[in-house]
């Protein structure tokens, strides 16, 4: 089972989102806005930056950040399941 990193539990405070465990057993977190569902994010089989910060440390965490946002710089849409992973997993 994924536990909720400190990192998204305090990304998701200052954007102002709630997140718990997904309901999907492949995915890693729900996101709620208002109370309504609006995304699940996060394929459990990969790392997130708040996973890598705890096993690997800092700098590690940090370059495979950097590759991550590079490769979905794209992501734009508000609220997309893509930018919800961006702002909360990354």
């Amino acid at each position: 089972m994924y536990e909720i990193t400190d990192w998204t539990k305090k990304r998701a405070k200052e954007l102002g989102y709630k997140v718990k465990p997904s309901s999907n057993p492949k995915k890693k977190i729900d996101v709620y806005k208002d109370s309504k569902k609006i995304g699940t994010v996060g394929q459990k089989s990969y790392g997130d930056y708040g996973t890598y910060l705890k096993s690997k440390g800092k700098s590690f965490a940090d370059d495979k950040r950097k590759g991550y946002l590079a490769r979905t710089k794209w992501c734009d849409k508000p609220n997309s399941n893509c930018r919800l992973a961006r702002d909360l997993l990354w």
